[in-house]
């Protein structure tokens, strides 16, 4: 019994080092490029183009130039800042409705009962297999028909119900007692002050989880605004800083500056609010 015992521990060591080494080489591979073009963001733009993105601490070539360029006062920061508000601008709105629809679209497919619902939730479901390109030309249709053109609405109004939010959402509150809902109607609660003041906060974890993640698509978005917005003034931060890329000329110093830059809010977030991505994917899977 314990030479089994020994084997078990001996087996269980060994899976553990192949593990964590599986995992730093994971890592590693990840944080290369991050790594790299931060270390580009401080060289010249010669120097990358010679060079390209090499992980070598050449102290002789770095500068903070790039940083001083793009934080002063001239055209190419002034139109960074511009496209970094913009961007802000959108994923705060986006993060904030997408939540606000998908929490009270969820709620209804898991807290009530009635024909249909099944069918309803499979119809969300089955939006998740169809890919975004097959939806760029109508989506992009149904834009022009509105007026939507140009606009931060037309970046923002497809994506507010998104199909993966609904049903994480969903299978989150299918995990919480519906005794809740019972006791507050015997205490007189609307069905709106159950939703609102009962289940949602109940729901944080939730709602912080898909918060990070609508967050950082919507940051990171390119496609759907590069097809809505035509001028330079409403550009978002990806697409601002893919026009520094010209036949005519590469401002790789603002480029790779300004992309390191790009990722602080996003990298802020992510270590804020690390514990609820945990949090919101694993608590809604414990019936309550």
């Amino acid at each position: 019994m314990a030479k089994d015992s020994k084997v078990t521990t001996t087996k269980t060591k060994v899976a553990s080092v192949f593990a964590t080494g599986f995992f730093a080489i994971l890592c590693a591979l990840i944080i290369f490029p991050v790594f790299a073009g931060l270390l580009a963001s401080f060289r010249p733009g010669t120097e990358l183009i010679r060079r390209g993105l090499a992980i070598n601490l050449d102290f002789s070539t770095m500068t903070l130039d790039n940083y001083k360029y793009l934080f002063g006062n001239n055209a190419d920061g002034k139109k960074y800042f511009m496209w970094y508000k913009n961007s802000l601008l959108i994923t705060i709105l986006t993060v904030v409705l997408t939540l606000i629809i998908c929490y009270f679209v969820a709620y209804g497919l898991a807290m009530y009962e009635y024909k249909l619902k099944n069918l309803l939730f499979f119809l969300v479901i089955a939006t998740m297999m169809v890919p975004f390109e097959i939806l760029m030309l109508p989506l992009y249709q149904e834009v022009i028909s509105l007026n939507l053109v140009d606009t931060y609405a037309g970046v923002m109004l497809p994506g507010l119900c998104g199909a993966s939010t609904i049903f994480f959402f969903r299978q989150y509150m299918m995990g919480l007692p519906k005794e809740l809902l019972d006791a507050a109607r015997i205490d007189g609660a609307t069905e709106y002050g159950i939703s609102v003041k009962i289940m949602l906060p109940i729901t944080k974890p939730a709602f912080a989880a898909m918060g990070i993640l609508c967050a950082m698509g919507t940051w990171n978005a390119i496609l759907w605004p590069l097809l809505v917005l035509r001028g330079a003034e409403k550009f978002t931060l990806p697409i601002g800083l893919n026009t520094l890329l010209t036949p005519y000329g590469n401002n790789y110093d603002v480029l790779i500056a300004g992309s390191i830059f790009g990722i602080v809010p996003i990298f802020v977030i992510f270590l804020i609010f690390q514990r609820y991505i945990i949090d919101g994917m694993t608590v809604g899977a414990v019936k309550g």
